[in-house]
């Protein structure tokens, strides 16, 4: 039997790294973060349990490389969806209605990926984390803003205080009033993006994880 090619083998791995996100996700938003051990993920993964030491220092590290492989594959899918538009404020609008709607519709998972950035480590510089900043630069650098690089920070930091405050248990701000707040802020139309209110899409998380095996190109 011949060894597997380098191909194969790095084919394996990402398929074995998407699982252990799409578990880690599916695994905190059912149960929360404490109630979620690695050996869990590993499992719901199908994956052994030493895999994910390899691939993550720890398990902070991995539900924050997973929540903003969501996010970001979120965002990705809201600014591509039909009628696809290259109209720079309506593509924000789109992206504040993504982010807003993760708060709405996976609460338990964006309450704890919140707490996570304040941990002291921080953000996680993971391929999933540069994805999602390069995703909102483009979005305000289109949307007509005088200085991109300047106005993604200030976007990112509105979008993480809107998220927070529709997560403060407690005294949770209505996700209607907030998204009104930052479409006023950057001067949006308020009909685009997806709708404020109505029952929340829970639907599948697997669209954004790439588990299955990717295509053969020729000679592969």
């Amino acid at each position: 039997m011949s060894p597997r090619s380098a191909s194969v083998n790095e084919e394996l791995r990402r398929r074995s790294r998407e699982r252990l996100l799409h578990a880690a996700v599916e695994l905190v938003d059912e149960r929360g973060f404490e109630a979620t051990t690695l050996g869990d993920i590993a499992d719901r993964a199908g994956s052994a349990r030493g895999l994910v030491s390899y691939y993550f220092p720890g398990k902070r590290q991995l539900v924050q490389s997973a929540v903003h492989r969501l996010m970001h594959r979120t965002l990705e899918e809201a600014l591509e969806r039909e009628p696809r538009t290259e109209d720079g404020r309506e593509r924000l609008a789109r992206a504040i209605d993504a982010i807003l709607g993760l708060a709405r519709e996976r609460p338990v998972l964006m309450r704890q990926h919140m707490a996570g950035l304040l941990h002291e480590e921080g953000f996680v510089q993971c391929p999933e984390q540069q994805r999602l900043s390069e995703l909102l630069g483009d979005t305000i650098a289109r949307s007509g803003a005088e200085d991109g690089t300047a106005g993604y920070p200030m976007l990112r930091a509105l979008l993480m205080g809107a998220v927070y405050a529709a997560l403060v248990p407690g005294v949770p701000m209505p996700i209607p009033v907030l998204r009104a707040e930052l479409f006023e802020r950057y001067g949006l139309d308020g009909e685009p993006g997806l709708p404020a209110d109505g029952e929340p899409d829970r639907g599948d998380l697997s669209r954004f994880f790439a588990t299955e095996r990717r295509p053969e190109g020729p000679g592969e």
